[in-house]
């Protein structure tokens, strides 16, 4: 997809996400916690501040596997999703990085909504 094409169909998302969860237009930190919530299966509850950066760590370490720089190497005791790196990230910008997310993020709920 061509940033133009991300950056449209972001805004698309966020509106889709807004009017179903009834707020503001979510963000990316957002997003990644959406995911993880639905990466970990264990639904709507309170999360502590740590918990919740973890199921962001748990979004993007999912979002990235597609891209081969993770593999999922099981889940804990208390059922979370554990990581293996498998290769070095590249240095991206951080202007690439947020468009390379964003991307992700559109195609994991693209594969949700479809």
């Amino acid at each position: 997809m061509t940033p133009s094409e991300v950056n449209t169909k972001w805004k698309a998302l966020q509106q889709k996400i807004a009017k179903e969860f009834d707020s503001d237009f979510p963000d990316l930190k957002v997003m990644l916690f959406l995911i993880g919530v639905q990466e970990l299966g264990k639904g709507t509850r309170k999360y502590s501040k740590r918990q919740k950066e973890e199921l962001m760590h748990v979004a993007t370490c999912r979002l990235l596997s597609e891209m081969g720089f993770y593999e999922l190497e099981g889940l804990d005791q208390d059922g979370w999703p554990h990581w293996k790196l498998l290769r070095a990230i590249p240095p991206y910008t951080t202007m690439e990085q947020e468009m390379l997310m964003k991307s992700l993020v559109v195609g994991y709920f693209e594969d949700i909504y479809s």
